[in-house]
């Protein structure tokens, strides 16, 4: 029995899976405040699955890379219900949910998944490799190529119009749940190594210590 949630990118959903069963599912599509219907999410999805977190083999939840607000609000309610659970917690990346959503024409090409980062810039994962790029300087591409995540039509046009790869555009574009639990269950079978549930970034984060220091402890 499964609990996976996901806030990674512009989508917040939570599903109950047993079994390789999606038993309660809910999604939310949108921009800002999503990490804020988790846990709502997750009372709903449990209530209709009819268990309560004590049931729960594992709680699985995307680590990265992704929104920063959005995965810590969701790695730390993850946290939160395994430990009250006392179940397993299990980290999956947002490639790995992505490429779990694909069918097998497309899982059998190299797949890049496009993570948009603003301004003109994108999250790159091909395999272990992970970078940030501008749209204009992607890297080399040859060979077939499968291209998803939120960022994976401007990716994939740049690269066609290359002509140097053959690509397919999928319409894998941002994680789900129930892909998580998928992934989730693969790590709890041993088929998987494990993940560390920490936040995946690619980028520095861009609040910086102030230049004089922290405030002194009051007294």
């Amino acid at each position: 029995m499964i609990l996976a949630l996901d806030a990674a990118l512009g989508r917040c959903s939570a599903c109950v899976v047993s079994d390789g069963i999606v038993l309660a599912q809910r999604h939310q599509d949108g921009g800002r405040g999503q990490a804020a219907l988790l846990a709502p999410m997750v009372a709903e999805v449990l209530t209709e699955a009819g268990i309560t977190a004590a049931a729960l083999t594992a709680v699985a939840v995307t680590v990265g890379p992704g929104s920063f607000t959005g995965l810590r609000a969701a790695i730390a309610l993850a946290q939160g219900i395994s430990a009250g659970a006392g179940c397993k917690l299990i980290g999956v990346t947002v490639a790995e949910a992505l490429i779990a959503a694909l069918p097998a024409s497309a899982a059998s090409r190299d797949v890049w998944v496009a993570i948009d980062s603003r301004r003109d810039r994108v999250f790159l994962l091909r395999g272990a490799d992970q970078a940030a790029y501008a749209l204009d300087a992607l890297p080399a591409a040859t060979g077939r190529i499968s291209v998803a995540g939120d960022a994976a039509i401007a990716v994939a046009c740049r690269l066609a119009a290359r002509g140097t790869a053959s690509v397919m555009l999928t319409d894998a574009r941002r994680p789900d749940a129930a892909m998580v639990a998928v992934v989730a269950a693969r790590r709890l079978a041993g088929d998987l190594p494990i993940l560390p549930v920490e936040p995946i970034y690619i980028d520095a984060p861009e609040a910086k210590l102030p230049a004089g220091g922290l405030r002194p402890t009051p007294r």
